[in-house]
């Protein structure tokens, strides 16, 4: 019978487990849910306690807060299936069970440590080894450097640092180790970064990524000469960037020769699992030690880091705290020990086998496509693929010009590869694919199953619809990357209006700057319209019927009021690009400058039309006399001598900017013969059924990205403006002149006729003026008689 509290302890779990990632209670309106609304701000305990299923719902709306503010769809927990609850499991056994007598607490750690050491051994082919668990993976490499230090320095245990003096060591890495290793290493068993030597990687003989042994043979005989104490060596199997092992066989006759300890660690290490391993993987197997991440490659939530090593004094081990005499400590091995039983010997190998066989199959699709550089070193049963975009193999297979590779090309490549990575883990999450930056080749993408495939679930047709995806971008770089010469070329030719800017950070066609005409401008309002224009410019842009993105590039990017052109097909017509731009920008410009010439017009004509008005009431105060002016003598007046008004109306010539007389408009009865704007006839558009934008003619319908040619819509454009110049007259006066209203045709239609609608409302109103008036002298006439 199993014990009734540990029957509890996982049923808790599977309870907790069911309300963290479902959310299987629904909670009540009201009350309950304004007092999660506010999870995120901290309140003090509540008096009576609340319950456990509260208290975990508490905690799953803290863990899906974001995913309310921002209106996403609630995730579960990523894969969590049975030998991830072990693990879960573990940690809360490992709690119930520390709460044991101190007897049977000894004798079953005890077994937990040995059973879990003995697997692991086993199963990565390390023989007579004995291991040691932590949570942090460098805290094991802490504790073997404490170790070689006991060892190497005899009086260290008694006299403690001051023995170092006489012979500093020093511990050796790869230039390919992860970043800051060594710094913790020193930082931790405070030494100075002096005793920390790097090699570097070959880069003549060899492998990039593996450590130059003739150099390392150099720089220890160096160190002995010098006085110092060569005391450990750091090698991988398998590099964090690249995935590559160094010449393990090699550094570990090294390491015999000169007394040092080495050190193995690497994603490679998984790999000794199989029935199959490489010769360079399998030298890890004679190292001192070697640190392992079980709980990564077999997809463990929580479950502790391993290091492996070999030392036959326990003393020195318990000193350097590779062991403990803690029963408590000997538990952190639990969930570990519970999660590889539950798997089994099988299933651990399969899963490190599903994840080498994605890696491969990867491997193999990527050699047959075109424009992608694999690693040179692609070993058997690598776990990790690293794969680019080539610029050497993309411009033999399109057209454009290809002499700006030259300027900037290596940083351009690493932006194009970033933005390969980052759209190939948006389009497809679920292969873990991650971008590297590189010393020698620059920006990569990697894939390395064996970090993330246990935890996302990738599966075989993932890697299909990965290189489906990566097919389809390739072309769009190939094309872009070709015709960002020819972009700037056309920028440069419309110098005069738009300035390219050169931004090697942008992964797209380029990008450029509308620059409007500031003569006597300040800075301060050059800069508002600048910003203006260009915001105006984008938008229009973006209402194009095209695939072309345009947008304003990087949040925090530098530079401002420019308009960023993405990835584009190699139909696009770069030309026909720039000449819209360009033209797009000018109208923006020109429209802006007539309408502000045109409020200065119109302002100007009711400023003359107020004084015509003011002097025609001064003419009829003389004509009529001041007598008139009283109401009741006035109409006796107007009754015995009538008197007819002078006072004619007035109507605002927009194209002419001046006032003119409503005297001919009142003798005819009807306005002279102007068409409407809206009934203006406009020519239908030519350009062909289902073509986009920017596409040349003849061009492929079914690429990736749909763009087309805009000469159609140009076209479409200059009719526009031609038909509205037709409908409005020409500038006759010497007023419209000096104010260039030439111009006017550059106005879209729905401006003009919203100022022509004000402009006649206006008239209107002055010519009832002038009736009322004489209605009323009608009026008083007829009384006064």
């Amino acid at each position: 019978m199993v014990d009734s509290t540990l029957a509890q302890v996982g049923k808790n779990l599977s309870e907790a487990m069911m309300i963290l990632g479902d959310g299987q209670r629904e909670m009540e309106m009201g009350t309950e849910r304004r007092r999660f609304s506010r999870t995120s701000i901290p309140g003090p305990l509540q008096g009576d306690g609340q319950d456990v299923a509260t208290i975990l719902h508490l905690v799953h709306n803290l863990i899906h807060e974001e995913e309310e503010k921002e209106d996403k769809p609630s995730q579960q927990m990523q894969n969590v299936g049975e030998q991830a609850h072990m693990a879960l499991l573990g940690h809360s056994l490992a709690a119930y069970i520390s709460v044991l007598d101190r007897e049977r607490l000894r004798k079953l750690t005890t077994r937990i440590l040995s059973d879990t050491t003995l697997w692991l051994c086993r199963l990565f082919r390390y023989e007579n080894g004995s291991a040691c668990f932590h949570e942090d993976d460098r805290a094991g490499l802490v504790r073997v450097c404490r170790l070689v230090i006991n060892v190497r320095y005899e009086e260290f245990a008694t006299e403690g640092y001051a023995v170092l003096s006489s012979k500093q060591p020093v511990i050796y890495q790869s230039s390919s180790c992860r970043p800051g290793l060594g710094q913790h290493l020193c930082s931790q068993l405070g030494l100075p970064l002096s005793s920390l030597c790097t090699v570097p990687c070959n880069t003549i003989f060899g492998s990039q990524h593996q450590m130059d042994v003739a150099l390392l043979d150099k720089l220890i005989k160096e160190d002995i000469e010098a006085g110092k104490l060569p005391l450990l060596l750091i090698a991988n199997a398998g590099t964090p960037g690249a995935g590559h092992t160094d010449k393990l066989g090699r550094l570990k006759e090294l390491c015999d020769q000169y007394n040092m300890w080495l050190h193995v660690e690497g994603v490679n290490l998984a790999t000794l699992a199989l029935g199959q391993v490489t010769s360079a993987v399998m030298a890890a197997t004679r190292s001192d030690s070697m640190t392992m991440t079980p709980g990564q490659w077999l997809g463990l939530p929580a479950v502790t880091a391993v290091t492996l090593y070999r030392h036959e004094d326990p003393a020195l081990s318990l000193a350097a705290g590779l062991t403990s005499s803690q029963p408590v400590e000997k538990l952190r091995a639990l969930p570990l020990w519970l999660s590889l039983q539950h798997l089994g010997h099988n299933g651990i190998v399969q899963k490190i086998k599903h994840a080498t066989a994605l890696s491969q199959q990867l491997l193999q699709k990527l050699k047959s496509m075109a424009s992608i550089k694999t690693s040179v070193e692609d070993e058997l049963n690598s776990p990790v693929v690293l794969f680019k975009f080539s610029q050497e193999m993309s411009a033999a297979s399109s057209g454009g010009s290809v002499e700006g590779y030259c300027a900037g090309e290596k940083e351009v490549l690493d932006t194009f590869n970033r933005w390969l990575g980052e759209q190939l883990a948006q389009l497809v999450p679920t292969s873990g694919v991650d971008v590297v930056e590189l010393e020698d080749e620059g920006t990569c993408v990697r894939f390395s199953p064996l970090l993330t495939a246990a935890v996302l679930g990738t599966q075989p047709e993932d890697v299909e619809e990965l290189v489906e995806r990566l097919s389809e971008l390739v072309p769009v770089m190939s094309s872009t990357m070709c015709l960002r010469q020819d972009f700037r070329e056309e920028s440069h030719r419309h110098s005069a209006s738009l300035r390219y800017v050169d931004d090697i950070s942008w992964p797209g066609l380029g990008v450029v700057r509308y620059e409007p005409q500031a003569e006597g401008m300040d800075e301060s309002r050059r800069k508002q319209v600048l910003e203006k224009i260009n915001n105006e410019l984008l938008r229009k842009l973006q209402d194009l019927d095209t695939d072309i993105i345009f947008s304003t590039g990087p949040e925090f990017g530098a530079a401002k009021y420019t308009i960023f052109v993405g990835m584009v097909t190699e139909d696009v017509d770069v030309s026909e690009l720039v000449d819209t731009i360009a033209a797009l920008g000018r109208d923006i410009e020109e429209s802006g400058r007539l309408l502000e010439n045109m409020t200065e017009v119109v302002r100007k004509g009711i400023l003359e039309a107020e004084l015509q008005l003011q002097k025609a009431n001064e003419e009829k105060l003389i004509e009529e006399g001041m007598l008139r002016q009283i109401p009741l003598v006035g109409s006796v007046l107007n009754w015995f001598s009538p008197v007819e008004s002078s006072i004619k109306g007035r109507t605002f010539n927009l194209a002419a900017g001046a006032l003119n007389s409503t005297e001919m408009t009142y003798s005819t009865k009807a306005q002279a013969g102007r068409p409407s704007l809206q009934d203006t006839p406009t020519h239908s558009s030519k350009r062909l059924s289902g073509q986009r934008l920017f596409r040349r003619s003849g061009a492929n319908f079914d690429s990736f990205s749909e763009t087309s040619s805009i000469g159609q819509a140009d076209e479409m454009t200059r009719e526009e403006s031609t038909t509205v110049s037709s409908s409005i007259q020409p500038p006759t006066s010497a007023l419209a002149q000096e104010e260039d209203l030439s111009s006017v045709s550059e106005i879209p239609p729905e401006k003009v006729q919203e100022s022509s609608d004000q402009i006649h409302n206006t008239q209107v109103e002055t010519e009832e003026a002038s009736e009322e008036r004489q209605h009323e002298g009608r009026e008083m006439e007829q009384s006064g008689r």
